[in-house]
């Protein structure tokens, strides 16, 4: 495998991490958390103008047809920032929609959010689900020629600020079936949908959902029928790769800022990075980090073709998630540790470094779920 960038890629990667670096600093960012909306819509435009929104969508919705594979930089990029904007919920399900979605759905979805005017989130957990996806009691039933939906999703993250939100719901059979999961695009705001918003650990926005009696139109259903988990588990898989790719970007920036405060902080008259048991800890944290470089760069070859069939993706994924997990948990607790007590305060950047790996780890299953469905 080839795993260098290539001329565009490279030219794309290093035009992000320059505007990041001059308009998304440190302290920008704490504005930003601190906003309203807990996101900037000048930093999604400029995400916008760069293409960044449409280079995993295909040529013929306006896209520029990347994969898990072109976007490893760019998440790699916005995981050094600490960027809170809802970048990974948004692309995931543009891309599932690019995928299974209908025509007339493709053309008034994606050309959207391609220009930074539609953002969009992934409704699939629901209490006591435990990443499963088939487990499903939300209800969509048939309402004349639309849909009633009923039921609960839990921590949607990015919901408060979605234009629209993918929502799984059951057409037939019970919970725990493979077939009768049905997806809809439902709009934020509909009638009968209620959303009870917080903040979570690393500064996101996420919110607990309520559909009661939600009334959505035959447009709504994307894909088959009670086929929709297959589609699901393949946009899954892609939000999770590049979420994998996210977390080498803020375990490199880990990394780097404990490097240098090795380098600058004094004990004994003498910098602590001159101490050997601590340039030991400093280079087991590089090498954890890219040991889950180089196994995210084989996830994403999988689910950008790579793989012979869907078990075969899922176990390259779960593998990588499993050891990007261990990887960020390593290299987050090092980062403060070796930082002493500052490292645990909210004006050191390592600290929310600590809490986005933390976050990345449970987010489309945990460490202990992909072990079960790479075992499996």
């Amino acid at each position: 495998m080839n795993f260098e960038l290539n001329e565009e890629q490279q030219l794309l990667a290093d035009s992000l991490k320059r505007y990041l670096e001059k308009d998304y600093d440190f302290e920008a960012r704490k504005k930003i958390i601190a906003s309203a909306t807990g996101c900037s819509d000048a930093v999604w435009s400029t995400f916008a103008e760069m293409g960044l929104l449409g280079l995993a969508l295909s040529d013929a919705q306006g896209g520029f047809g990347g994969g898990a594979g072109d976007l490893h930089s760019v998440m790699d990029a916005l995981g050094q920032a600490l960027v809170v904007e809802p970048f990974l919920s948004t692309v995931t399900v543009a891309h599932l929609i690019d995928r299974a979605g209908s025509e007339a759905q493709k053309k008034s979805v994606l050309p959207a959010v391609i220009e930074g005017k539609c953002k969009l989130a992934l409704a699939t957990e629901e209490a006591q689900a435990r990443y499963d996806l088939t487990q499903v009691s939300t209800s969509a039933k048939r309402d004349g020629a639309g849909w009633v939906l009923d039921g609960a999703k839990v921590a949607v993250v990015d919901a408060p600020s979605a234009d629209h939100i993918l929502v799984s719901a059951r057409t037939s059979g019970k919970a725990g079936d493979a077939d009768g999961i049905s997806l809809f695009l439902v709009a934020r705001g509909a009638a009968g949908m209620t959303l009870k918003t917080f903040r979570t650990q690393d500064n996101a926005r996420a919110a607990d959902l309520t559909l009661k009696g939600v009334k959505v139109g035959a447009d709504a259903l994307v894909g088959a029928e009670g086929k929709g988990l297959a589609a699901l588990e393949e946009a899954v898989d892609f939000g999770t790769v590049l979420q994998c790719s996210e977390a080498v970007g803020v375990m490199q920036s880990a990394c780097d800022a404990t490097l240098e405060y090795l380098k600058t902080r004094k004990q004994f008259g003498v910098a602590i990075g001159s101490f050997q048991a601590l340039q030991h800890r400093m280079v087991d944290m590089i090498v954890s980090t890219e040991q889950a470089r180089s196994i995210t760069y084989l996830a994403a070859s999988k689910v950008d073709g790579g793989a012979a069939d869907a078990a075969e993706r899922k176990r390259f994924v779960s593998a990588a998630k499993v050891k990007i997990s261990e990887a960020a948990r390593h290299v987050g607790q090092e980062a403060v540790q070796m930082h002493g007590g500052m490292g645990i305060t909210l004006e050191m950047k390592v600290a929310h470094s600590f809490k986005r790996l933390t976050m990345i780890g449970l987010t489309f299953g945990d460490a202990d779920h992909h072990l079960e469905r790479f075992a499996a």
